[in-house]
């Protein structure tokens, strides 16, 4: 009886949990059911009767002096970014300078996610780095950036700090990878010891299979969130002067533009007119050739006969 009732406490924690909606306290109430039948099991192991073993130890237990509420710190993800300003010419050199700055440091401690570069036109050009630093040193590394960027003549016009806090998170995937974990010891267990009936073997080789892979799924996003916590992403945006800069050769260069852009507006107007008009004018040639080709001798081109030309009188 009490292997059947284990089987109908698993039954519904695995289907009770399989929804990702779940919350912490439903995961606690599985592990706890599935706790309270070792315990029940090991005392009928003992003493036969669970009622009769020590009846108090939990008085004791309960009158036993409290530890202090655990406090556990914040686990906040943080990102930050950075806008510089400087010379077109000298984004890429500031770039690479970031670049170095960064794997100097080691795949530890800095990694580079990716990197975009563009030229654009005239003295208008932008970039962005996008890189990871380990969260103890990720403000530092900041300074560090800035000051890379004045000695190629920029400066810092933009700089944002923003955190996510993942604690409620990564509690919540702990108690379930723990309710998960206990609740796979136990089926594994009772698949070990082949009691119950074939249907409750077959059902709880399925309910195996189904809890390793929800203990797979949290341990993967507890490592993710993690991650996100030990390592600060950090976003480096660069940009030049505005696009309408350029000096005294700005109108001329804008003047050659315009001059190229009509020239080609006009081939390619042309080439299209032509593209149209041929095909008719092929049909029209051709209409004529065969009017002139197959048309009567006494008649004119449009069809009306034509009057041989009146003898003089002697």
């Amino acid at each position: 009886m009490r292997i059947l009732s284990l089987g109908i406490v698993m039954m519904l924690a695995v289907t009770g949990c399989s929804d990702g909606s779940n919350t912490s306290a439903e995961f606690d109430m599985a592990e706890e059911a599935t706790e309270a039948y070792s315990v029940g099991q090991a005392m009928d192991m003992e003493t036969g009767e669970a009622g009769n073993a020590n009846p108090g130890a939990e008085e004791a237990d309960a009158a036993a002096a409290p530890g202090e509420i655990p406090v556990s710190v914040p686990q906040i993800a943080y990102s930050y970014q950075y806008g510089f300003r400087l010379p077109a010419a000298e984004i890429p050199k500031a770039q690479q300078a970031h670049v170095r700055l960064c794997e100097s440091r080691g795949p530890t401690i800095c990694r580079i996610l990716n990197m975009e570069n563009s030229g654009g036109e005239g003295d208008y050009a932008t970039g962005m780095l996008n890189i990871e630093v380990a969260a103890p040193q990720a403000r530092s590394f900041g300074k560090l950036l800035a000051e890379a960027v004045d000695e190629y003549g920029g400066s810092q016009i933009a700089a944002s700090i923003s955190g996510e806090d993942l604690s409620k998170r990564i509690v919540d995937t702990k108690a379930r990878l723990r309710s998960r974990v206990l609740l796979s010891q136990r089926l594994t267990e009772l698949l070990r010891t082949k009691k119950g009936s074939v249907a409750e073997l077959v059902e709880a080789e399925r309910a195996v299979t189904q809890v390793n892979e929800e203990i797979d799924q949290a341990r993967s996003w507890l490592k993710e969130m993690r991650g996100r916590v030990a390592f600060s992403k950090i976003v480096i945006n660069y940009q030049s002067a505005a696009p309408g800069s350029g000096g005294f050769t700005r109108p001329i260069r804008d003047a050659l533009g315009g001059v190229a852009s009509t020239l080609g507006y006009s081939i390619g107007a042309a080439i299209t007119f032509l593209s149209v008009l041929l095909p008719w004018v092929l049909i029209i040639a051709l209409a004529v050739y065969l009017r002139q080709r197959f048309k009567a001798p006494d008649r004119s081109f449009w069809g009306r006969t034509i009057e041989p030309p009146l003898q003089p009188e002697d």
